[in-house]
């Protein structure tokens, strides 16, 4: 548990890095993530930071506030306009300050729980690495959208093997959140780490594969590349449908940009 918090925060830590370069211009400019700002991301961020702070350390009243939030979302509200609405009297410095605090005490918290500690949740509760997991693929990708804005080169990691390992590992769930048949065989990925290492995950194939970056799978699998931006190779039946869809976060159905717009 130790090791993905300690990741967890690094990344919480790059990103925050990066935002105290942001101009008050650039902290309201429109990302191509549905025109969300870079205030929108971290907004978006320190929400669900907040609650799951509240679901590692006061789960019932975690499962209180997680109703009202649910009826708003059902009634049609959007999360980023929840999100304006709570934290809408923080300038970016400011927001960016209060989520430092936020997610340093949740980094604290997850780190005293045991791995398969079960942490409430919006649908089904997580376990408690998968829950540090899927914050740090969260973070990534809002993070990747502050990047591009930004026009510079993100430096890459280790830490992507938590999020391509997501993205291998939701590729059933991919096509039953579709309501769609799954394929009979699971591709074997083969991804090249930042520091050449080659990560690999199912059995090997010659038929059924999916080979390239690490960098690459992960903008892939968060939906911050179209498939024909990335450089990885593919084969196989259910291998290129999956990659065109791919989806390693939860919800319901999400499309990624278009291929030319996120390069």
């Amino acid at each position: 548990m130790q090791r993905i918090c300690q990741d967890l925060l690094d990344e919480y830590q790059a990103l925050a890095a990066l935002c105290d370069t942001l101009t008050s211009a650039q902290w309201r400019q429109p990302t191509h993530f549905h025109g969300w700002s870079a205030w929108d991301e971290i907004a978006h961020l320190c929400y669900f930071d907040e609650t799951g702070l509240q679901s590692t350390t006061d789960p019932h009243a975690f499962n209180e506030a997680a109703l009202p939030l649910a009826k708003r979302l059902y009634a049609g509200d959007q999360i980023s306009a929840i999100a304006r609405e709570r934290y809408a009297h923080l300038d970016g410095p400011a927001l960016l300050a209060h989520w430092r605090g936020l997610h340093t005490a949740l980094v604290q918290a997850l780190s005293h729980c045991d791995p398969k500690d079960r942490l409430p949740w919006y649908g089904p509760p997580m376990g408690a690495r998968s829950f540090a997991s899927a914050r740090l693929m969260e973070t990534w990708a809002h993070g990747q959208d502050v990047w591009d804005l930004v026009k510079r080169e993100r430096p890459r990691t280790s830490r992507l093997k938590h999020i391509a390992h997501l993205g291998v590992t939701t590729f059933k769930w991919t096509f039953v959140n579709r309501q769609l048949p799954v394929p009979d065989v699971l591709p074997c990925v083969t991804l090249i780490a930042p520091d050449g290492e080659s990560w690999v995950w199912n059995e090997t194939s010659n038929t059924h594969v999916v080979q390239g970056s690490a960098h690459d799978f992960c903008l892939l699998v968060t939906q911050r590349r179209h498939l024909h931006d990335t450089g990885l190779q593919y084969q196989g039946e259910g291998v290129r449908e999956w990659l065109l869809m791919a989806q390693c976060f939860a919800g319901p159905p999400a499309d990624g940009p278009m291929a030319g717009i996120r390069v």
